[in-house]
């Protein structure tokens, strides 16, 4: 099967499972989503949605966040992994987005890379929920479901981000990106992949070579 045709057949057949693709972070704009973003890594989105309900009415803008120092930020996100650091970024990414940007969000990656606490899959994120451009953001699902499929051969996030970039169509990676993510947290798990009840097994590289080796 043609690498074109493998895409095809995976966007397709995960639509008919998941045909509402979104973020399962919750906000209400673009600077909300930021912030969850930053709060989420290596932290689950359910987590991070408990603790920004609280957050958000004590800093509801970049404004007021900007205007606060790590040690008050701390307190609100102390539950999410790494809250130190994380405190951290989160004031300096509101101080440079109020005296750079004007307290907007921007859509350019390299100018959202430039905000503390923001790295190309933030960044990446951020272009494609909020702005809908063609950026993949790549985290632990997607490198490894798009791997396991057959989609990548990438050792790295970005040669993933790479290579789907290149074989989806420009419209389609928007949804690919959170089709990959739902796949990954609901069916194609690390440890334990339900395949069982995955619809992409006549699809699946990683299934066939271990259909192949429980027949041998």
């Amino acid at each position: 099967m043609k690498k074109k045709q493998l895409y095809s057949e995976v966007l397709e057949k995960l639509k008919s499972v998941y045909p509402d693709p979104q973020t399962e972070l919750v906000y209400k704009s673009p600077y909300e989503l930021l912030v969850a973003v930053i709060l989420s890594a290596q932290c689950t989105d359910k987590r991070v949605n408990m603790v920004t309900p609280h957050f958000f009415e004590v800093f509801p803008d970049a404004e007021s966040l900007a205007a606060a120092e790590p040690e008050l930020i701390f307190p609100l996100i102390k539950s999410i992994s790494y809250p130190n650091n994380k405190a951290k970024h989160l004031s300096g990414m509101a101080k440079k987005l109020i005296q750079e940007f004007q307290g907007i969000v921007p859509e350019e990656i390299e100018e959202l890379t430039s905000l503390p606490g923001v790295g190309r899959k933030t960044a990446n994120v951020i272009a494609s929920v909020v702005y809908r451009k063609p950026a993949m953001a790549v985290d632990t699902h997607v490198f490894r479901v798009s791997n396991r499929i057959g989609l990548t051969k990438a050792k790295t996030p970005l040669e993933s981000e790479k290579q789907l970039v290149k074989n989806l169509p420009e419209a389609e990676i928007p949804d690919a990106h959170h089709l990959l993510i739902l796949h990954g947290r609901y069916c194609c798990k690390a440890r334990t992949p339900d395949c069982a009840s995955c619809p992409l097994t006549d699809l699946c590289f990683w299934f066939s070579q271990k259909h192949l080796l429980e027949q041998s």
